[in-house]
């Protein structure tokens, strides 16, 4: 059986979307995370940022309109 020698060019780009997808949703869970620390709901935002595309762009968004105070319970 006569197999190809793995392409390293090939590769790459399978690395940058599997790190883009990694960031993408790194970025969601946290953003759950923080709006219900803040008292918002962790759903509605991660939602917003999961589907607000291009990918940064939701997250940008949540970070800016935030709210300030974290909740006290």
């Amino acid at each position: 059986m006569d197999s190809a020698p793995v392409n390293a060019y090939a590769i790459i780009p399978l690395l940058v979307i599997l790190s883009i997808l990694v960031g993408w949703i790194g970025s969601v869970v946290w953003a759950v995370g923080d709006a219900r620390s803040r008292g918002k709901s962790g759903f509605l935002v991660g939602l917003l940022v999961f589907l607000v595309h291009p990918w940064p762009l939701g997250l940008i968004l949540w970070l800016v309109f935030r709210p300030e105070q974290r909740s006290s319970y």
